[in-house]
């Protein structure tokens, strides 16, 4: 038996599928997440040219592109969607989470991998029947879902007899199941496959962001289904949710939706706050600043996320005082929301700050968020956002906390983790003129809406009157500028895999702290030969236990059994073993209470300092 079992083992060394099946069939994470990232990058190309069609109309007051208004709206509502549920969660979540989220925590895959599998084969379906929507019937004698992305009931009953909202229904229930699966598997992979020593306080900030997305989840996407499953059969059985003819009530749906919708947006973000804490740590080169208020500051934005829902429905007609409530809830979360900031600005400030090509994309997510919360705190006043609610002020506010800083959170992460996913190097002169041509394009696309807004332009309508065509005329310049922007991304990108200049296991230098940096680019089919050992720092200063291991420098740990240039791991190609190491308990001599040297400490990364 024991002959037979060496011989199975060594019948597998290496052994893992090519070609397509190694995608259609993959149980890896790192394969898994690579698709999440390529079919985020598609979809995020049919998004934003549904936006550049939306601002080619607006460009000037009249109908130009569109045959009827319902097109436009057509447009409006797959661009929400496609860019929601099928760009931002798919690169955040589901790309860099299933990426490195395993590789942080020093687990050799994540829980379910085939659970993994289905999680991200439920997208392409999903977004085929979105597709599909916008050639299916939809008010009477038109084509498509004009609906917007909340699906207001009765526009979405009554107003759509066709099958094109069935179809959008439909697709946002396979979306839904897919990230439900997802966050219960990133739940079971971050508790139960962390590497010995690595406790939840040493984990980088960038695991627990995406912990707390999948606590988001999990609660949020079960209310929309049940929503969409009562607009379904509204719809098609003859029952009356939303009908009052019926005893139902149309702002039902509102408080289902926003109840979902608003801790959608912390779900969308909280990723982008991770990704954003490790390359500012990494390029200021020292540890983030106030690592436990972080991560408390998270738990805390997506507890109140769950109880501000309807500061979206000031204009419905709710009491004074639940206007009150609403609007000081809302409120209280900008506090860990800038707790947040002021750490991300306590980290640089002192820091040896390096301005290459994901930390200009993280500085530029902090500008970012920093306007669309401030807009955020103007809107969450019940007596002002009555007066700017369904206007452009709100479509400038949400664009800058979704589309800009949510967008530049993805490419600061693409651009901090491209070296280690693929093996190759990029230009990091044309990722920084993407980043300033993008960066431009963006703010004059959107910060002109606040001032439409604040004369009046009503959102969601393909023509205005000629007093609102000037800021109309420079917002769609912007969109082109951003075009413009990508355009230069996608040039760097395709060099990068023509030229094929390899990559470094660590291309950032001392500051790149985290367990991921210890292995080859690109890791290894099976990453860990053995699970690495986070072993806790002494007060002098010292990490290692085995002082002929070379320390990783992870963020206040050490790793045993990898080298830095991930010489270990690359030596063998043997599944990994899933063994757990004995943990040696840590010497309980008391430190030298003696005036430590001068000598420069090693950098620290994202773990608290016990």
């Amino acid at each position: 038996m024991a002959a037979a079992g060496v011989a199975h083992g060594t019948h597998h060394i290496g052994d893992h599928p090519s070609g397509w099946r190694r995608y259609l069939y993959s149980t890896n994470h790192k394969d898994i997440g690579t698709m999440y990232l390529a079919f985020a990058l598609l979809a995020g190309i049919i998004g934003g040219a549904l936006s550049i069609g939306m601002r080619m109309e607006l460009q000037q007051p009249g109908l130009q592109i569109f045959a009827s208004s319902h097109a436009y709206d057509v447009f409006t509502t797959a661009h929400g969607l496609i860019m929601i549920f099928f760009m931002v969660m798919p690169a955040l979540i589901g790309g860099f989470g299933n990426w490195m989220v395993p590789l942080m925590i020093g687990a050799p895959d994540m829980a379910f991998p085939r659970m993994n599998n289905i999680s991200f084969w439920l997208l392409p379906a999903s977004i085929t029947l979105l597709l599909m929507s916008s050639l299916m019937t939809g008010e009477p004698s038109t084509s498509g879902a004009g609906t917007g992305w909340t699906l207001y009931a009765p526009l979405s009953t009554r107003g759509h007899p066709g099958a094109a909202v069935d179809f959008v229904i439909l697709s946002l229930h396979l979306a839904g199941a897919s990230s439900i699966l997802g966050a219960i598997n990133f739940i079971t992979t971050i508790f139960n496959m962390r590497a010995p020593g690595m406790i939840l306080l040493r984990m980088p900030l960038f695991v627990w962001s995406i912990l707390i997305t999948a606590f988001l989840i999990l609660p949020a996407m079960p209310v929309l289904a049940g929503t969409l499953t009562m607009l379904l059969t509204d719809r098609n059985f003859g029952t009356t949710f939303f009908d009052p003819q019926g005893g139902g009530d149309p702002l039902l749906h509102q408080h289902l939706f926003w109840f979902f919708g608003h801790p959608e947006v912390y779900i969308m973000i909280l990723p982008a706050f991770g990704i954003v804490s490790q390359v500012v740590a990494t390029f200021s080169r020292k540890p983030v600043f106030g690592y436990l208020g972080m991560v408390f500051a998270m738990i805390a934005i997506g507890a109140i996320g769950f109880v501000v829902w309807a500061h979206h429905m000031y204009t419905v007609g709710m009491t004074a005082g639940a206007q009150a409530y609403f609007a000081v809830a809302s409120m209280v979360i900008a506090v860990p929301t800038g707790v947040k900031v002021f750490s991300w600005i306590a980290t640089m400030w002192g820091g040896s700050v390096e301005f290459r090509t994901p930390m200009l994309w993280a500085i530029g997510f902090i500008f970012m968020f920093t306007i669309g919360g401030l807009t955020g705190v103007v809107v969450a006043n019940p007596g002002a956002d009555r007066m700017l609610q369904d206007t452009y002020y709100i479509v400038a506010h949400f664009h800058y906390v979704l589309s800009l800083a949510a967008v530049f959170g993805i490419f600061a992460g693409w651009y901090y983790w491209f070296p280690k996913m693929t093996g190759y190097s990029y230009s990091d002169f044309l990722g920084k003129v993407h980043f300033w041509v993008s960066f431009v394009g963006a703010n004059t696309i959107f910060f002109p809406q606040h001032f439409l807004g604040l004369a009046g332009m009503p959102r969601r309508v393909a023509d205005y009157p000629d007093a609102f065509s000037d800021w109309n005329f420079i917002s769609s310049l912007g969109a082109y500028v951003f075009a413009a922007g990508m355009a230069v991304f996608f040039a760097n990108m395709i060099l990068a895999f023509v030229r094929k200049a390899p990559a470094p296991a660590n291309p950032w230098g001392p500051g790149a702290t985290t367990l991921e940096w210890t292995l080859p680019s690109p890791p290894p089919f099976h990453q860990f030969d053995t699970l690495p050992r986070i072993v806790a720092p002494s007060l002098d200063g010292s990490s290692l236990e085995n002082p002929n291991v070379e320390s990783s420098g992870v963020e206040g740990a050490s790793v045993e059994g990898q080298s830095v240039e991930g010489a270990s791991v690359a030596s063998s190609s043997k599944r990994p073993s899933l063994k757990r190491p004995s943990l040696k308990r840590p010497s309980l001599k008391r430190p030298s209470l003696k005036r430590p040297s001068l000598e420069p400490r090693p950098p620290a990364g994202d773990f608290h300092r016990r």
